[in-house]
């Protein structure tokens, strides 16, 4: 990672089912892109959302804002960024999709979630404990 602000990547390409009738990625699909590179985050960092499940920890979005910039077409290879913050018992991941080849900015994201432990909100100590080396 040559841009010291992200803690986490992941290379993806686009699939021709995630195009739309204009032949661009289809707008939901970037929240699939977006969710998968968390997902990869959690999982390097030695926690996947079954072992959260399994401690009783359900992190849930509770806001996603997304600027759309550059589309995407079938066969672009891009990389997905991000890096997090804690805000009181909200983690924010701040995302970005790129193209590969070009550096080009595709998408721009703000993600929150919160964590709900029995049904209840929880504070997401557990998350930050395990997010600890990136948070900021």
């Amino acid at each position: 990672m040559t841009d010291t602000k992200y803690v986490y990547e992941r290379e993806m390409e686009v699939r021709d089912y995630e195009l739309d009738a204009e032949g661009i990625v289809n707008n939901a699909n970037y929240l699939h892109y977006l969710e998968h590179t968390r997902h990869g985050f959690c999982v390097a960092n030695g926690i996947s959302f079954a072992q959260m499940q399994e401690k009783g920890v359900i992190p849930v979005l509770n806001r996603v804002e997304i600027d759309y910039k550059t589309p995407l077409r079938s066969g672009d290879r891009f990389v997905s960024k991000l890096w997090v913050e804690r805000k009181g018992a909200r983690f924010v991941f701040h995302q970005d999709l790129f193209k590969t080849d070009t550096g080009e900015s595709v998408v721009s994201a703000v993600v929150s979630c919160v964590c709900l432990s029995d049904g209840k909100l929880d504070r997401g100590d557990m998350l930050a404990e395990v997010f600890k080396k990136h948070l900021r």
